[in-house]
């Protein structure tokens, strides 16, 4: 997956948006305003691209077990609850589509139920 190939499956997210709230340097992606997928252009223009994604807690740790060289605790982040995917070839690109969508899906979760409704309205 290259860079353009990771935002434009980000982006098409209902309720996301593309922000760089911290820098010029860190692509923030939202739904409804909550970060579900962060990552550093530099690490792209380096060759060393990396994902942050929110994860479940426990699958965190398992997914960290079983790619210990691919999925690291959350770079700059709570690392409960993110992990820092390195973009490295051991990774599919099905793999990366299934974390994305899985950490969209764990924001949406925890998304008030108005802001949930009013996602609704944008899908």
């Amino acid at each position: 997956m290259n860079i353009e190939n990771y935002r434009e499956y980000c982006i098409k997210k209902p309720g996301t948006t593309e922000e760089f709230p911290f820098d010029q340097n860190t692509l923030v992606f939202k739904v409804m305003g909550k970060m579900f997928a962060l990552s550093s252009l530099s690490s792209w223009e380096q060759g060393e691209p990396r994902i942050n994604l929110k994860c479940n807690p426990e699958e965190a740790v398992q997914l960290r077990a079983d790619y210990p060289q691919s999925i690291l605790p959350g770079f700059h982040m709570n690392k409960t609850h993110w992990n820092t995917v390195v973009l490295n070839g051991e990774l599919t690109p099905k793999h990366l589509t299934q974390f994305i969508d899985s950490s969209y899906d764990l924001i949406v979760k925890g998304l008030s139920k108005k802001l949930k409704d009013e996602l609704k309205t944008r899908e």
